[in-house]
């Protein structure tokens, strides 16, 4: 009878266990980083005005990104410095930032005293929303992302 007993509870409790360790951890508060980047127009390569001021808008993405992707995932930073005779003969480094952005959005865009700016958000609820959406495909909720009014 104790044994019975005994089997009972651990097979409602076991079922109780595995219900709750299906629900994920969801945050309270959600960060929302930015980023700018800043293009000059006159070193762009191209010969009109028109493309340097295209280039420099595309530039000033990029590095805006690339400063979203620091402030996420970190640099990695390789260093080499050599030492002959008690002088420094030689100083190497090298930063390398990877990573994947989802969901930012361009909030601004605009040239300024010879420079394209682009400033970019990260709001961490999309970023939670989109993850939880690959993780799980089979939801029947749709996530809709509207373009940015930009202008």
């Amino acid at each position: 009878m104790r044994i019975l007993l005994i089997a009972c509870c651990l097979i409602f409790t076991g079922c109780s266990l595995f219900s709750s360790s299906s629900d994920q951890y969801r945050p309270s508060v959600y960060p929302v980083l930015t980023a700018v980047g800043y293009a000059p127009i006159d070193r762009q390569p191209a010969e009109l005005r028109s493309e340097q001021l295209l280039m420099a808008m595309e530039s000033s993405k990029i590095l805006a990104y690339r400063e979203l992707t620091e402030q996420v995932y970190g640099l990695q930073l390789n260093s080499k410095t050599a030492v002959h005779d008690w002088a420094m003969s030689s100083s190497d480094t090298k930063i390398m930032v990877s990573g994947l952005i989802k969901g930012a959005r361009v909030v601004k865009t605009y040239p300024v005293d010879g420079f394209y700016v682009t400033e970019l958000e990260l709001d961490y609820k999309l970023v939670w929303d989109l993850y939880e959406q690959s993780e799980n495909p089979q939801q029947n909720s749709i996530l809709v992302i509207e373009p940015a009014q930009n202008f």
